[in-house]
């Protein structure tokens, strides 16, 4: 079994603190433990019913050597330099995958991963270090997803789609087919990506249509 602390101690961290009760395991399929949670805004851990104690702010926090930490900050603004600064200070990152969810034995999965429930990642995937893949994502086959993504419910990658860094995809986004997306970009939610994107752009609807529905 592997004790872990939970970097963030918010919404996300909830919900990954119950997806460890739940039975998550790492990529090994080792058992997980909770011992705690760090977070540099103190009043996010009384808002939820943790199953373990608060154990500080992020940045005064001394790395400890016998457990392992796992990413659960939601905001891309944070996610990245919280992730360094641990990073610079030995912190060993563990992923986190959901029993409901479906890995491919033929897919590669990067360090400190989070897979959510209900999840399915398909043959030859491959997946970066620290990406959130949260509830009922699909991967389709052949797709490569890059590092340190964070990935809304609902959101589909189809067969040979290819994403770099640092990217956010809001709820129920889609990527067809062998399209690209570079690095640092917003993809809206309920956009459907059919085209190549490039480096720090947000692609959303500019206008959106009501439709009525009238009966005779």
């Amino acid at each position: 079994m592997k004790n872990v602390i939970i970097v963030g101690a918010g919404g996300h961290g909830a919900e990954v603190d119950e997806y460890v009760r739940s039975g998550a395991v790492s990529a090994e399929g080792t058992a997980l433990k909770v011992i705690g949670f760090i977070d540099d805004n103190a009043e996010s851990y009384q808002r939820y019913r943790f199953s373990a104690p608060f154990l500080g702010g992020i940045q005064d926090h001394a790395v400890r050597s016998d457990c392992c930490y796992v990413l659960a900050i939601g905001s891309q603004v944070h996610r990245r330099s919280v992730l360094i600064q641990l990073l610079e200070k030995g912190a060993e990152f563990c992923a986190v995958i959901h029993p409901s969810a479906y890995v491919s034995p033929s897919s590669q999965i990067g360090r400190g991963i989070l897979v959510g429930p209900n999840v399915t990642i398909g043959p030859n995937v491959a997946i970066g270090d620290y990406t959130l893949l949260n509830a009922r994502v699909s991967v389709g086959h052949d797709a490569q997803i890059g590092s340190c993504n964070i990935v809304s419910p609902n959101v589909a990658f189809t067969g040979f789609a290819k994403v770099g860094d640092d990217n956010f995809f809001g709820l129920n986004s889609a990527v067809l087919p062998r399209v690209s997306i570079g690095n640092g970009n917003t993809i809206a939610a309920g956009m459907i990506v059919d085209k190549n994107v490039g480096d720090g752009e947000t692609v959303f609807y500019r206008f959106k249509e009501r439709v009525v529905a009238v009966t005779k």
